[in-house]
């Protein structure tokens, strides 16, 4: 049968947008007859993302809790309940298949609304600490695809399959010749580069970072590709030289990877994912502002693995230089970090996310 209809929400965040797109992308490989509709936040970044990526979306008017009084906390019940009203009023219409939720608002009226009707759901849990809308909808999915051991501590043991997390396909046939991608930077071939990753909107303690470090890197004779985010894009700009390419946004990611030697990033699931495909020796600085400080979470499994390398916000004044300095100079240090990471890597999660999708349509 080819004509199924499935319906993904997930959004809020790049990191539960772009799986959602992935493994949209390789159902409709499977099955080119089927019909597709993405369900997210309105006013939120998927809204405009997934009708890029050749997607129709509807919105619901949702957001998350925040952690103190606020009136955006009192209007949330009524948006809950007009969000689980919409959300039942979108799947009887649309009658899917199935129903994939990735994470972020949006999901949780959705898979609660589906699941309730007996529609078959999936979960796809990005971090290696389980979001609330995740656990919330634990007990109503059939199945909970993961990307970390141990995540039976949120979810329930027999629903759970470690999967990975998809990834651009471009990442996974990377195949560009460094001389090639840095002649797309304008950077030199015989001096090392230094990939720096903020994010989409970018990160503000890193790229001050950056801009206090930049007479220590240029010291040591590296130069940079600096994705400082389209927030920051402005302030940084001025910085842009022969040596140090400032970019708000990063159109060629598997450019960018190729011509790196060593790599500074945010540790949400989807950079950490990407990261393990790419297999180059990186320093996690993990952001302390998101919920459950999961991207702490993230980069510990790789650190205990001696697959990373991580410095805290708090500690980048005290210890970044001394941590940089002690894998910039050995080889030995950069050479096992890069084998090590690249053991985590599970370049085939999207197939086997969506071969448990179907799995389910076939019951």
């Amino acid at each position: 049968m080819g004509n199924y209809r499935f319906i993904l929400s997930g959004g809020g965040t790049g990191g539960h947008i772009y799986p959602a797109i992935a493994i949209a992308n390789e159902l409709k490989k499977r099955h080119p007859n089927a019909e597709f509709l993405f369900v997210g936040a309105k006013d939120r970044m998927e809204m405009e993302k997934v009708p890029q990526a050749g997607y129709k979306i509807e919105g619901l008017w949702i957001s998350g809790l925040q952690r103190k009084l606020t009136l955006k906390n009192l209007l949330f019940p009524i948006k809950l309940i007009s969000s689980l009203l919409k959300a039942g009023k979108i799947v009887s219409k649309f009658k899917p298949h199935a129903v994939i939720g990735t994470g972020g608002f949006a999901s949780g009226p959705l898979l609660r609304m589906a699941s309730g009707r007996g529609i078959p759901c999936v979960l796809q849990e990005q971090n290696s600490y389980a979001g609330i809308t995740n656990k919330l909808l634990k007990d109503r999915v059939a199945k909970i695809c993961v990307a970390y051991d141990g995540m039976e501590a949120f979810f329930p043991l027999d629903k759970i399959v470690k999967t990975g997390n998809p990834v651009r396909g471009d990442l996974v046939t990377m195949g560009a010749d460094k001389n090639v991608a840095l002649d797309f930077f304008g950077l030199s071939t015989n001096k090392p580069t230094l990939l720096v990753l903020g994010g989409s909107l970018g990160a503000r303690r890193i790229n001050q970072l950056i801009e206090e470090k930049l007479g220590y890197f240029k010291g040591h004779g590296i130069q940079l590709i600096w994705q400082c985010g389209k927030l920051y894009f402005e302030e940084y700009k001025k910085y842009d030289s022969k040596e140090v390419k400032v970019l708000d946004f990063l159109n060629r990611m598997d450019y960018a990877y190729t011509a790196s030697d060593l790599i500074i990033s945010r540790a949400g699931a989807s950079s950490v994912s990407e990261l393990c495909i790419v297999g180059k020796p990186v320093i996690f600085i993990p952001s302390p502002n998101v919920a459950e400080d999961h991207q702490t979470k993230n980069a510990m499994a790789l650190v205990k693995e001696n697959a990373a390398l991580m410095v805290k916000e708090k500690d980048l004044d005290n210890d970044f230089e001394k941590i940089f300095t002690k894998v910039f100079q050995s080889e030995a240090n950069q050479n096992q970090l890069a084998m090590n990471i690249k053991k985590l890597a599970m370049p085939n999660a999207t197939v086997a996310i969506v071969d448990e999708i179907e799995k389910l349509l076939s019951k």
